[in-house]
């Protein structure tokens, strides 16, 4: 069983409670860490274990925590539950400048036990696409239009996407520009809304160029994560086919066309983690990405970070997650300046043996 405690009891806190109790048999929650008493009672009535002080939190001996506290505000908590001997999985983005991911990569050097928590292509269908990409039906991804998630969740999928190397990380170059426009509301964290509001949504246009021709356009809208009006969308295109939001396109051998449909399979590891009732057939990338492909993207994570604390390889390459947010930091700045920035060299982006 994987014991954990979670550093924070915001929304995104809530996920890994939700996961333990759904799974007992693979997950304990020992604590949920609050700054009140006021906020740990307002978690216990939700049935999750909220705590206010960290020696009752240590006292239940976790395996590693989950800094899961407001974005920027990871380091030093990070920094804290390393240097007390317990191993950190902390949500994204690893962080938000790059002095502080400078700082992230030189604890990980020094061997601390530290992960980074980037579940999007743990979701079981991009899991499932980026599988048929593997398999090279596609032949070499170069193209790839992407408006499915956001800034470091974006940086990840496209990297996967395009098959870009890993060691070492290749230099990019990104343009972007944004427009704001307005929109009705349709949907929350908290349900559908039907009142007719009118927001104003933010939408980021950027395209990345890499090495050999490889292109991203990615294309976000600051609504879309709960919005019945605003799409998503993914076409990934290869000389032999195109991965077209469900759908892979190709050739086969005798040069006839063949198309898949993309379903959601569980991603290999422990048999006992079951697929949430519905994700199979429930995808919808014109609507939202379930809450349960995200939770069971998390709920891989949690498992593979006890495999790691065990002796196994790392849940998500420390490298990559701070490529994601060094990207993320990239594209804000090109977004700022009006100009095409070019990745400037980064210590974890060097050649590493594997």
């Amino acid at each position: 069983m994987v014991s954990f405690a979670v550093i924070g009891s915001g929304w995104r806190s809530e996920f890994y409670g939700r996961i333990a109790k759904k799974h007992p048999a693979l997950f304990s929650c020992v604590g949920m860490l609050c700054r009140t008493e006021e906020k740990a009672e307002l978690l216990r009535r939700k049935g999750f274990p909220g705590v206010c002080r960290e020696e009752k939190l240590l006292a239940a001996r976790p395996a590693f925590v989950v800094s899961a506290v407001t974005k920027g505000q990871s380091l030093p908590v990070i920094r804290h539950w390393l240097e007390r001997g317990v191993p950190v999985l902390t949500e994204t983005p690893a962080a938000c400048t790059f002095e502080d991911l400078c700082a992230l990569w030189n604890l990980h050097r020094r061997g601390f036990k530290l992960a980074v928590a980037e579940q999007y292509i743990r979701y079981p269908i991009i899991a499932a696409g980026l599988r048929a990409v593997e398999r090279g039906v596609l032949g070499t991804p170069r193209a790839l239009i992407l408006s499915l998630c956001h800034d470091h969740h974006a940086a990840s999928v496209i990297r996967h996407m395009l098959q870009l190397p890993r060691h070492p990380l290749p230099d990019f170059t990104v343009r972007a520009q944004a427009q704001t426009n307005p929109v009705e509301r349709t949907d929350s964290r908290s349900g559908p809304i039907t009142d007719g509001t009118i927001a104003q949504s933010r939408r980021v246009y950027a395209q990345l160029n890499y090495p050999e021709g490889k292109t991203a356009f990615y294309d976000f809208d600051s609504i879309q994560y709960h919005s019945f009006l605003r799409m998503r969308h993914i076409d990934l295109r290869g000389e032999r086919g195109q991965w077209y939001d469900t759908k892979i396109l190709y050739t086969d051998e005798a040069h006839r066309p063949c198309v898949e449909k993309l379903t959601a399979s569980p991603i290999p590891g422990d048999p006992r983690l079951t697929m949430p009732e519905g994700v199979d057939s429930g995808w919808h990338p014109e609507i939202r990405m379930e809450n349960g492909q995200d939770e069971y993207a998390i709920a891989t994570m949690l498992l593979d970070m006890g495999r790691y604390l065990a002796g196994g390889p790392e849940p998500y390459p420390m490298e990559e997650a701070l490529e994601d947010a060094y990207t993320w930091l990239q594209l804000n700045k090109a977004l700022e300046t009006g100009e095409a920035i070019q990745a400037a060299p980064r210590p974890w982006a060097a050649s590493i043996d594997v």
